[in-house]
């Protein structure tokens, strides 16, 4: 890949839910897509990664699992009915999770790696020619997440990701001029 393709790709990528729910994603592709995520930088070497592929029924069981945990907060009723069937709009959602480190340090960095490890993972999706969306996790569902994806209690869910063939495509939203300093 010459770095000319390789900016191609980077610039290419898009955020959309604009997803076919109804057609599949090849287990390999998603193997294939999950796996680029350890390829992340991972200063200390915790492989902090924890992914969980949510497909079929279970991405419902999903949407209940963290509309519950909202609901059990006061969240808005709104948000709470809307959460329940947001899952179901792509026909494959990853969960990702950073592991607790050993020290507080070493968590802040646990999560920096996955986040370079969610990149990695957007831009293999890409690469397919698939749609794709990191969202954030509801504030205070962290641990009905981690329960229901079989992760351990201590991991923080750092985002949810949604994947599909897209429907369309997006236009490029106008980024500001890239602020750099330069010392000499």
């Amino acid at each position: 890949m010459t770095p000319d393709e390789l900016e191609t790709l980077i610039t290419a990528r898009r955020s959309s839910l604009l997803i076919d729910a109804s057609r599949s994603i090849d287990d390999v592709i998603i193997q294939r897509i999950t796996s680029v995520g350890q390829w992340a930088p991972n200063h200390k070497r915790t492989w902090p990664l924890r992914i969980a592929v949510i497909t079929g029924d279970s991405r419902s069981t999903l949407g209940n699992t963290i509309a519950d945990a909202m609901a059990a907060q006061g969240d808005d009723e709104m948000k709470v009915t809307k959460t329940r069937g947001k899952f179901m709009r792509s026909p494959v959602v990853l969960v990702i999770a950073a592991a607790i480190g050993h020290s507080d340090n070493e968590t802040e960095e646990n999560k920096y790696a996955v986040a370079a490890g969610v990149q990695n993972m957007l831009l293999m999706a890409e690469s397919f020619g698939l749609a794709a969306l990191w969202g954030s996790p509801a504030k205070g569902a962290n641990d009905a997440i981690t329960t229901l994806c079989a992760m351990e209690p201590t991991d923080h869910v750092i985002g949810i990701i949604y994947l599909g063939w897209p429907t369309q495509s997006v236009a490029a939203p106008e980024r500001p001029i890239n602020q750099v300093s330069y010392l000499t």
